[in-house]
C-alpha cells in the first residue's frame, strides 16, 4: 500500500499562489515532474504512489495524457497570474510507478502538450524512468525522436535471486539490450541499482555493479534498500520471514560501489549518483555537478529550483511553497478535468526551514556547501570560518574534518565537502553544520 497522505494546510480549490510565496522578482529556474502512477507488477519493496489497475476515464492507461495536460495548463495560468514571468522548463522527468506502461504515442502527446502550455527550453533535459521490459527498439526512436533525451533503466540487480526477492518482472539479459537500444536511438543513459536486498551477499553486489559497468551506461544511481513499513517487503520483515537490511553491511557496499565506478571513471556528483566524466572533466577538477551526465534534473531539486510535480500524490515546490496531490487516480482527474486544482495541502516555508534543506540537500553533493553564512561563521554578512576552529563554526568543522567526515582542503577553500565516509553520514555532517 502507499503511504498516508500528508497533512497540511488547505490548499485554494483554484491552485492560487500569492506573490510573496513564490517571490516572483527571483527568477530561479523550472523543472516539471510527471508522475505516472500505473505498474504492471507492484514491486515488494516500493511505497511510492502506484497501482496495478485503471481507475477510469483519465485516470488509466490509454487516457491519461489528457489529465496531466489539464494540469499544465493551470500550471502555466496559476504561476502567470502569481507574477512569474514565463519559463520554459529546463529539465522534465518523467517518473512513477513506470512510465514506459503509457505507449510510446501517449508519452509523446503528454510532452508535446508540455512543450504548449508551459514551454521546454531548448537544449532541456528530458528524462523518462522504464523498465528493462517495458521498451522496445522502436519506441526508444520514437521517443528521441520527439525530444526525450535521457532514459534511467530500473536494474536494481543482475543477481536473478535478488531481483525475485524484490519482485522485479525483467531478467539479467534483458538490461543490456535495453541499454543498446537507447544509445542506438541517440539517449543518454542510467541504470538505477539497490544494495542491501535481504540475501544479498557482497558478491552479488560486486556481480551487479560489474555487470551494469559492462553495459558502459552514461550514469549509475546506486540506492540502499529501505524497508517501507506497510510494504510486502516490509511485513515479510516484520514476520521474521527476510532478514532485516544491516546498516554495515550497506556501508560496506556503498564503499564497494564508489571504489569500482571510480576505477571505471565514473565520479560521484550526490550520494547515491556517479556520472562518467572525461579526462578533461577530471583534469579541470570539474568531476562534480557540472559534469555533463550528471542528473540536471536531479541537481534542480538539490539546487532549490522551482518544479511543478504533475500527476496524482506528486508534489510541487514554487518558492516558499510547496504542496501535494491528491493520490487517488480516479480524485485526481476528477478535479483537473473540471478545471480545480488536483492539490491535497500544501505549507508555506519559512526562511530557516529553507536554509535547513539548502544546506541538507547541498552537503550531499561534490560541491558541497559554502561555509561562509551559515551558523557560527561570524562577521558581518557572513564572512568566511576559520577551518581551524576561530569560530562557532569553524570548530565544528575542524572536528568534522578530525573525524575524516570533511574535506579538509575544501574547507581551506570555504567550503564543506563530505569525504567517503561523510557521506556514510550526511545527516550527522548536516546537524553539525546547522549547529543543532
Amino acid at each position: 500500500m502507499s503511504p498516508a497522505q500528508p497533512d497540511g494546510e488547505r490548499w485554494p480549490i483554484d491552485g492560487a499562489l500569492h506573490p510573496d510565496l513564490v517571490e516572483a522578482d527571483r527568477r530561479r529556474p523550472l523543472s516539471l515532474y510527471v508522475h505516472v502512477p500505473f505498474c504492471r507488477v507492484r514491486c515488494g519493496y516500493c511505497d511510492f504512489n502506484t497501482y496495478t489497475v485503471g481507475f477510469g476515464p483519465g485516470a488509466q492507461v490509454g487516457d491519461y495524457a489528457p489529465s496531466v495536460l489539464a494540469e499544465a495548463s493551470l500550471a502555466a495560468r496559476v504561476m502567470a497570474e502569481a507574477g512569474l514571468p514565463p519559463r520554459p522548463a529546463l529539465t522534465v522527468f518523467f517518473g512513477g510507478g513506470t512510465p514506459t506502461t503509457l505507449g510510446a504515442g501517449e508519452l509523446i502527446s503528454i510532452l508535446s502538450g508540455l512543450r504548449e502550455s508551459i514551454g521546454i527550453a531548448k537544449g532541456a533535459e528530458v528524462t523518462l524512468e522504464a523498465n528493462p521490459d517495458t521498451v522496445t527498439r522502436h519506441g526508444l526512436r520514437d521517443l528521441a525522436d520527439a525530444g526525450f533525451t535521457r532514459v534511467s533503466f530500473g536494474m536494481q540487480s543482475a543477481v536473478p535471486a535478488i531481483l525475485s526477492t524484490l519482485d522485479r518482472t525483467h531478467s539479467p539479459e534483458r538490461v543490456p539490450l535495453a541499454v543498446e537500444w537507447a544509445k542506438e536511438a541517440g539517449l543518454s543513459t542510467s541504470v538505477d541499482l539497490i544494495y542491501g536486498t535481504p540475501g544479498e551477499s557482497l558478491a552479488d553486489w560486486e556481480a551487479s555493479l560489474l555487470a551494469a559497468l559492462s553495459y558502459q551506461p552514461d550514469h549509475v544511481s546506486a540506492y540502499a534498500l529501505v524497508v517501507e513499513e506497510g510494504t510486502r517487503m516490509g511485513v515479510r520483515v516484520a514476520r521474521g520471514e527476510l532478514p532485516t537490511p544491516d546498516p554495515d553491511d550497506e556501508a560496506a557496499k556503498y564503499e564497494l560501489a564508489d571504489a569500482l565506478l571510480g576505477q571505471a571513471g565514473y565520479a560521484w556528483y550526490e550520494i547515491s549518483n556517479f556520472a562518467r566524466v572525461t579526462d578533461r572533466e577530471r583534469a579541470l577538477a570539474q568531476a562534480s555537478t557540472r559534469c555533463a551526465h550528471a542528473s540536471r534534473h536531479n541537481l534542480a531539486y538539490w539546487r532549490d529550483w522551482d518544479w511543478w510535480g504533475l500527476g496524482p500524490g506528486a508534489h510541487s515546490h514554487v518558492g516558499c511553497a510547496r504542496w501535494w496531490n491528491v493520490k487517488n487516480p480516479a480524485a485526481y482527474a476528477g478535479r483537473v478535468l473540471a478545471g480545480e486544482s488536483p492539490a491535497f495541502a500544501g505549507e508555506v516555508l519559512s526562511e530557516e526551514t529553507r536554509q535547513l534543506e539548502r544546506v541538507m540537500l547541498g552537503v550531499r553533493t561534490a560541491d558541497g556547501v559554502a561555509l561562509a553564512g551559515l551558523p557560527g561563521a561570524g562577521g558581518v554578512g557572513g564572512a568566511e570560518p576559520d577551518p581551524g576552529g576561530g569560530s562557532p563554526l569553524g570548530a565544528r568543522v575542524a572536528a568534522l574534518i578530525a573525524d575524516g567526515l570533511l574535506d579538509g582542503g575544501a574547507a581551506v577553500r570555504g567550503r564543506a565537502v563530505l569525504t567517503l565516509r561523510g557521506r556514510l553520514l550526511a545527516d550527522y555532517v548536516t546537524r553539525e553544520l546547522m549547529g543543532y
